[in-house]
């Protein structure tokens, strides 16, 4: 059953690759900076935000993972830009939006995917080191990158910020409870930046992936012990492609989204959650 739901996954994955192949210019003119962006779902936010006609600089914490993301991007004729980045370092958030500024000129979106997850198992087993990690990265490392780019954004005249949370956020994932608590943390973020980004022109929205076969969720979906229960709840019966994600990236960064703000889009083939 796995083999055949995993198959079926591909077939989507190498359709939904073509479509987007096809995406209009909508993004023309405009620079975005993706973290966390050489894998998964970042990657496929990179590029289809490519594909829409942005200037895109993508990041990764080694630099082999730039270097590969970045020649398989410019195969594809996408202008794209890349930087080692570790998103909880002062230092290398300065350097990838100097970068940025040097290489495009400016910044019009921003998309913050980095996160970690350090720990797995009841919540109250979670050491102060582990929960420290997870919430410097995943919430504070995502506030100060904010922070940092939304000068340069409202110089531009407005533009467009979005967070990645997760379904986890909604529905704390039994034995990742302190990570699905950092992923609740970014929805109020979200929401509590929109009256003072608002005055700025600046619109900020999030996501919320569902279980998304990627190598960060690998240990929930490459097992079929662990798999089927996880998909018994997934109405489309099947686990998302990364390149599932990225259309609402585009979407939500682009003017087709410029009277939504504070909102969180949930990517999750049905799973309903609510807070």
């Amino acid at each position: 059953m796995l083999k055949r739901l995993l198959f079926s996954n591909n077939i989507r994955r190498q359709l939904g690759i073509r479509m987007a192949s096809t995406s209009s210019q909508k993004l023309a003119g405009k620079v975005a900076i993706v973290t966390a962006s050489t894998d998964g779902i970042g990657y496929a936010i990179a590029e289809r935000l490519g594909q829409d006609g942005a200037k895109v600089v993508v990041s990764s914490r080694k630099q082999k993972n730039v270097d590969t993301a970045i020649e398989k991007l410019r195969a594809k004729n996408l202008d794209v830009y890349g930087t080692v980045c570790h998103v909880g370092k002062k230092e290398d958030r300065a350097s990838l939006i100097k970068q940025t500024l040097d290489q495009y000129g400016g910044i019009d979106i921003v998309v913050s995917n980095a996160a970690v997850n350090p720990f797995f198992g009841p919540t109250l087993d979670c050491s102060e080191e582990q929960w420290d990690k997870i919430f410097d990265l995943n919430v504070k490392a995502t506030f100060m990158m904010i922070k940092e780019t939304v000068p340069h954004i409202q110089t531009r005249g407005g533009g467009s910020i979005v967070v990645v949370s997760s379904i986890a956020g909604f529905n704390p994932i039994p034995m990742l409870g302190p990570y699905s608590v950092s992923k609740t943390a970014l929805l109020g973020l979200i929401k509590a930046l929109v009256p003072q980004l608002a005055s700025m022109n600046i619109r900020i929205n999030g996501l919320a992936p569902g279980i998304i076969d990627t190598n960060f969720s690998q240990a929930l979906t490459s097992t079929e012990e662990i798999a089927k229960p996880i998909l018994s709840n997934v109405p489309l019966n099947r686990f998302g492609q990364p390149h599932e994600c990225a259309g609402i990236v585009s979407f939500l960064s682009s003017d087709d989204a410029a009277y939504i703000t504070g909102e969180t889009v949930m990517v999750t083939g049905g799973i309903p959650a609510r807070l």
